[in-house]
């Protein structure tokens, strides 16, 4: 797992950088590696945070 991916926490806000049609997404958990977002256009989606770096979203 990416440094980035370490520290996404539960309600974090982030998006997939290969998959932007999926809009932006909220973490729901980070546990071992394996990050669970529900995107806004795709849904629930489990992702291996040692293929995928999120790109967390900050305001």
């Amino acid at each position: 797992m990416n440094n980035l991916n370490a520290l996404l926490e539960p309600g974090m806000l982030v998006t997939h950088p290969d998959r932007p049609d999926w809009g932006t997404g909220q973490v729901q958990s980070n546990i071992g590696g394996r990050i669970t977002v529900n995107f806004r256009e795709e849904g629930k989606v489990v992702i291996e945070g040692s293929r995928v770096s999120l790109v967390p979203i900050f305001e």
